[in-house]
């Protein structure tokens, strides 16, 4: 056995050099896809913007605005809130792996995990209203507001419920990232030594909070003190 298996650890894969480089590398590729999300989500905000500018056509602008004011601000705003609570536990969590504080840790991923299901329940709770109120894109779309402002309205929820549909996938798959992570959590996998997951993780997380922080004005706040 060489010098460098015997001293290693046991998390170093056999294709680096030392720790720093494993745990550099994987932070740049997390990066990298982070990047690749971006221009993933990047088409829908600048669909949004074309629209709601009304340089199509102005009845899209002052559709955008009536239907903002079918939404519900106050479950938006928890939602956002439970968010940042998610980011501080995120945080906490990756500074209690750094520290060897696995107890703390776990804790921190169950909150996280609870702050995301929360999330998705609050969520659903609003995807049923729109329901309720026939305020789903597609053939049973019923607007009551003024019929010139339904088409803008009508595109309106085409893209609220595509931009906040592919929020909440992420979501989900940030909620089954969490699960793997505490599950090796509790098995005392992360030390000081060796906490990149966790990271990258968070990372991610982090991600899919700040994607919400730019949904919540965009779709919940469009000059609230108009009327229409």
């Amino acid at each position: 056995m060489s010098e460098r298996a015997a001293n290693a650890h046991p998390a170093l894969r056999s294709h680096f050099e030392d720790m720093n480089q494993q745990h550099a590398t994987g932070t740049l590729g997390m990066w990298f896809f982070l990047v690749t999300e971006i221009l993933f989500f990047a088409p829908l905000f600048f669909t949004y913007a074309l629209f709601r500018s009304g340089s199509l056509d102005p009845s899209f602008h002052a559709g955008f605005i009536a239907a903002s004011h079918h939404q519900n601000i106050k479950l938006g705003l928890t939602n956002t809130i439970v968010l940042i609570a998610s980011s501080l536990t995120v945080a906490l969590g990756v500074y209690f792996a750094q520290t060897n504080k696995r107890k703390a840790l776990v804790v921190m991923l169950v909150l996280t995990l609870l702050c995301g299901a929360a999330f998705l329940v609050i969520k659903g709770i609003e995807y049923n209203e729109h329901f309720v109120h026939h305020l789903f894109p597609g053939q049973n779309f019923h607007w009551d507001g003024a019929p010139e402002l339904a088409r803008g309205a009508h595109m309106f929820y085409i893209l609220y419920f595509c931009m906040t549909g592919l929020h909440a996938f992420h979501m989900i798959i940030g909620i089954g990232i969490f699960l793997y992570i505490l599950r090796r959590a509790t098995r005392n996998d992360f030390s000081s030594e060796y906490y990149v997951p966790v990271e990258v993780s968070g990372l991610y997380w982090h991600f899919v909070d700040i994607v919400w922080i730019f949904l919540f004005p965009m779709l919940y706040l469009i000059d609230p003190a108009s009327k229409h």
